[in-house]
């Protein structure tokens, strides 16, 4: 299932580093970590993420059985303001945008998750 965020008024360099966060993960942990992150990016790529699994419950498929294939964060428009300085003169400042592009994938069946170290009982 595919999700987009076109324009978001967000450097795309900003907005990958929450990207790579959390690409490859399944879709509950990936809630999970945008939840306590401390960026600004995380909540509207939390809110496409759960619109891509809102897409994907449309097509008859589970949300635990999803994990994220593929999240890139692309070059939007780049608006060009200026700023006033000395002299009369005057500074482009470029006000950048993101385009975002979200792909969730089943898990394969034959995918586990691993055992937790340390918790096995010792026979003595």
């Amino acid at each position: 299932m595919k999700a987009f965020l076109k324009n978001y008024r967000q450097s795309p360099r900003k907005v990958r580093l929450v990207a790579n966060l959390v690409k490859g993960k399944n879709v509950n942990e990936a809630i999970t970590t945008l939840n306590f992150l401390a960026k600004r990016a995380g909540n509207p790529i939390k809110k496409l993420l759960l619109s891509a699994v809102a897409n994907a419950k449309q097509t008859g498929m589970d949300k635990e059985n999803l994990k994220i294939k593929e999240l890139r964060v692309d070059k939007g428009l780049v608006f060009k303001r200026m700023m006033p300085a000395a002299m009369g003169t005057a500074h482009r400042i470029n006000k950048r945008t993101s385009h975002v592009t979200l792909v969730l994938a089943p898990t394969p069946k034959s995918e586990s998750r691993p055992k937790s170290v340390g918790t096995e009982k010792v026979k003595k």
